[in-house]
């Protein structure tokens, strides 16, 4: 991914950004593979290095993960359309259309949980999250209805080896240029540009 360095995200930015976007794309390649296998998925993260998730037995990613145990997690989101016209208030024909967009991606290294005692607690630390103050039975209770569950699903438990993080929202402009784009960002209104203006006032 090319990160120009007024695009890039520190720890301090890229950490809380994910806190709050648990839903991404976890990539794997295995060799001789023509294509990696993209799995859309939910996911818990602590913070800091490890990322949680769980998947159907039947799905197609577990003989890459099994031959190769790393992956690719990828987040995107509060992403916009930049019409050309936005990008010069000199000459509105020659401008170039861009996108705005954040986004994360964690190289991780790959471990499979089939332990059913370790599957449950990663289903707890997502019911926990996604369902809070629910009172769902944890599902490592004897008597939890999920528990006939954990056999049709596997758990994986990602380490975090690097990150490229990008911001992508008008830091190489001028601050009259990032005046003007946030004006037709607030006037379209489209459903994602209140959270890209939030992004491009905040980084200006």
């Amino acid at each position: 991914m090319l990160i120009h360095p007024w695009d890039a995200g520190d720890d301090a930015e890229w950490r809380p950004w994910l806190e709050g976007h648990d839903f991404g794309q976890l990539v794997a390649g295995g060799h001789g593979c023509d294509l990696p296998v993209v799995v859309p998925t939910h996911f818990t993260f602590d913070g800091e290095a490890t990322v949680w998730l769980h998947l159907a037995r039947p799905n197609p990613v577990w003989p890459l993960l099994e031959e190769h145990p790393r992956a690719l997690l990828t987040v995107i989101g509060e992403y916009t359309y930049i019409p050309s016209d936005w990008n010069t208030a000199d000459d509105p024909a020659v401008g170039v259309p861009t996108s705005y967009y954040a986004t994360v991606q964690l190289a991780c290294d790959v471990r499979i949980v089939d332990d059913p005692a370790e599957k449950a607690e990663v289903l707890n630390r997502q019911l926990g999250h996604f369902e809070p103050g629910s009172g769902r039975t944890p599902v490592s209770s004897v008597d939890a209805p999920d528990r006939r569950l954990l056999p049709g699903i596997r758990g994986i438990e990602l380490t975090v080896t690097s990150v490229q993080a990008k911001f992508k929202y008008g830091g190489n402009k001028t601050p009259v240029d990032r005046e003007r784009i946030s004006g037709k960002l607030a006037a379209r209104g489209g459903p994602l540009d209140a959270a890209a203006l939030e992004h491009l006032q905040r980084r200006s």
